[in-house]
């Protein structure tokens, strides 16, 4: 957990790293596929661009669409900042059971009245944060995760996606 001073100095390397741009930092691992695929790569751009059009983002802005994928970095200004991490020599089950275990964090957060988001954004600049966060040499960053109060008034608490049927995904066997 980073709150206080150490979440201010995360978020400003973190963000120095990110407006130099300068290919310095790299993800350890693909967090998404190289090449998205439908139906995912239809609806990453419903859901981008949903977003992008609740905070009147258009197309081509690419200035204003970088500033908002930088408050990623700055928890979207919530108080406290979670970094999540395994050991490198874990396998895939290991990473599924660590799923389940974020989204029981994110439930339990709302349970008490807080809200999350979870951040994969933060591991291109995994080196970064393991040399501020002091990580063991086989620690891992799996993600970030903001943790505060919600505001329901901003435009981006108020999307509303689509949910892919049921029928698109699950298969009963009678």
């Amino acid at each position: 957990m980073v709150c206080g001073r150490t979440r201010q100095r995360l978020v400003d390397a973190v963000c120095s790293a990110y407006d130099r741009a300068d290919g310095s930092y790299q993800a350890e691992y693909h967090y998404y596929p190289r090449e998205f695929f439908e139906p995912y790569l239809g609806r990453r751009r419903k859901s981008g661009w949903g977003l992008y059009g609740l905070l009147g983002i258009q197309k081509g802005e690419t200035e204003r669409m970088r500033a908002q994928h930088r408050k990623n970095f700055e928890f979207f200004g919530a108080p406290v900042g979670l970094m999540f991490s395994i050991d490198r020599r874990m396998e895939q089950g290991s990473w599924l059971d660590y799923g389940m275990f974020l989204q029981n964090v994110m439930l339990a957060a709302s349970a008490r009245g807080l809200a999350t988001c979870a951040q994969g954004a933060w591991i291109d600049y995994h080196r970064l944060i393991a040399d501020l966060l002091k990580f063991g040499e086989q620690e891992q960053l799996v993600c970030g995760m903001a943790l505060g109060y919600p505001d329901p008034e901003a435009p981006e608490n108020t999307l509303a996606l689509d949910r892919a049927p049921l029928s698109e995904y699950v298969v009963v066997h009678d």
